[in-house]
């Protein structure tokens, strides 16, 4: 993890030691010169040493775990091999004759530089399911994850679950004060029960306001975490969550008959649906059983026949891509003045739900209400897939709504037919991969407040709301901006957003 040391240095943040050591607070990173250190971090072929020997090693501060100092200053950092296992190492020095008002202050800024405005020594709830994706969480979190955030001085909380539902159960019941984030070490799933736990409070809001959830990824998809963390990998997944910034996310209700759950993710149904809901005989084969189901069920040539009624925002992939430019145009100017859009909202509004007593209310009613006149129904004769998401990537390497944002207060929304010839299904879906999905002319992908979606003629099916099934009936949804809490990387989703975004139109 060490790089070349930049030139630029704050000369006056030096610690000088004993045998010719000094620590430096460059611009982005602790520069360190140790002779035995670089002869160390010496460059090796086979074993053997080459190349010049460095005069200095640079830490970036985001590795900086934490500082502390007695007789010994010691530094613990996160370092990376190439295949992207993250471990602890230490930085130990005497601290000599520096005297410890001249160690506190230091050791103080290098901490404050470390963290930025992420929270130090985070309280965490900390659930794991040793059940998700392929199995293994519970070796993931000791050896990738544990070693990371006791560095970093996380007070941990930590309970296994034996049951679905459990994480429901225990966010039902949290006290909210004893702890600042529920880090979930799981798939996706696990995270849906989360934040359902607090939608059943009494204090929903303020719940969902105060805990903020974090995710390492155990599990099949990953979403969360490839969206929130930049990475579908638990270890560099945990230094993001170590590193994480508070930022508001939007959450969406679910009705459907009486029931109304919490959405934080996406809803399907159709090719995307079957081939999530319906592979999971095969998790074994993690990510991969996505891909199998796809190629499953195009050549099925199965529809979907439907009506979808929507309150839209954005009816063309044009006008999607100039709200999206918007946004991060805005963010970029923040950004551009020096103000820090870590944990900010993104959103033009920059609307927060008031804190209060249980969910906020409906605004549209639910699935068994009258549609309001503004919305636009459609039938569906030959529908293939219906996806609706809330956050870019879906799973790795499958960035389906690459017009995501974190709380624009709006969903994307995608559909495609489904009697499309399957060579020509088969080029859609992998257009996924290489970041030509949102130009595909064979889907329609536009922005909404709301909508509901009503099966026609078909009995029995899958309908998919974060990777867990309910019953094949109505159903109708609707956005909450910035209801809910996340830890993220850089206060936004971790994706590259709609081909030519960048470029202001004519």
């Amino acid at each position: 993890m060490a790089e070349s040391a930049p030139a630029d240095l704050v000369l006056d943040r030096v610690l000088t030691l004993d045998k010719g050591v000094s620590l430096t607070l460059g611009n982005d990173a602790l520069v360190v010169r140790d002779k035995d250190l670089a002869k160390r971090n010496r460059t090796r072929f086979c074993g053997v040493a080459i190349g010049k020997l460095p005069t200095e090693i640079a830490f970036p501060y985001y590795n900086i775990l934490w500082a502390s100092f007695d007789s010994e200053l010691v530094i613990e950092y996160a370092t990376q091999n190439p295949k992207t296992k993250i471990r602890c190492e230490k930085l130990q020095y005497s601290l000599g004759d520096v005297p410890l008002d001249v160690a506190q202050p230091w050791v103080e800024t290098l901490l404050q530089r470390a963290y930025g405005q992420a929270q130090r020594q985070r309280r965490a709830k900390v659930l794991i399911n040793p059940h998700a994706g392929p199995g293994g969480a519970i070796s993931i979190w000791e050896t990738d994850v544990r070693p990371l955030f006791h560095a970093a001085r996380m007070n941990l909380d930590v309970v296994t679950t034996s049951r679905g539902g459990e994480g429901t159960e225990i966010c039902e019941a949290l006290d909210i004060d004893a702890y600042d984030v529920v880090v979930v070490c799981s798939g996706d799933g696990l995270a849906y029960e989360v934040f359902n736990g607090f939608g059943k409070r009494a204090d929903a809001r303020n719940a969902l306001q105060k805990i903020a959830v974090a995710h390492i990824p155990c599990g099949s998809g990953n979403a969360m975490s490839c969206n929130l963390n930049g990475s579908h990998l638990p270890g560099p997944s945990a230094l993001a969550v170590v590193k994480g910034v508070r930022t508001s996310v939007d959450l969406m209700s679910v009705t459907q008959d009486s029931q109304r759950t919490l959405s934080f993710l996406s809803q399907s149904v159709g090719i995307i649906a079957e081939a999530d809901l319906g592979t999971e005989h095969m998790r074994w084969l993690g990510a991969a059983r996505f891909d199998l189901g796809v190629v499953q069920r195009i050549f099925s040539k199965k529809v979907y026949p439907c009506e979808i009624s929507v309150k839209f925002e954005h009816e063309n992939k044009s006008e999607v891509r100039a709200h999206y430019r918007r946004i991060h145009t805005r963010e970029g100017q923040k950004n551009g003045s020096g103000e820090s859009t870590a944990g900010a909202s993104l959103s033009i509004s920059d609307s927060k739900p008031e804190v209060g007593e249980g969910l906020p209310p409906l605004r549209f009613g639910t699935v068994k209400d009258d549609l309001p006149e503004d919305w636009v129904t459609s039938k569906y004769d030959k529908l293939g897939n219906f996806y609706c998401g809330n956050m870019a990537w879906m799973a790795p390497n499958a960035n389906f709504f690459s017009a995501a944002c974190i709380n624009d207060g709006l969903m994307d929304l995608v559909t495609n037919d489904g009697d499309i010839p399957a060579l020509k299904y088969i080029e859609l879906m992998t257009s996924v991969e290489t970041g030509k999905f949102f130009d595909n002319p064979l889907i329609s992908y536009r922005k909404a407040v709301a909508y509901r979606f009503t099966p026609l003629e078909q009995n029995d099916g899958y309908i998919s709301i974060d990777g867990e099934r309910i019953p094949f009936r109505p159903f109708q949804v609707e956005v909450h901006p910035g209801l809910g809490t996340v830890l993220s990387k850089s206060g936004h989703y971790e994706a590259d957003g709609p081909p030519h975004w960048e470029i202001a139109p004519k």
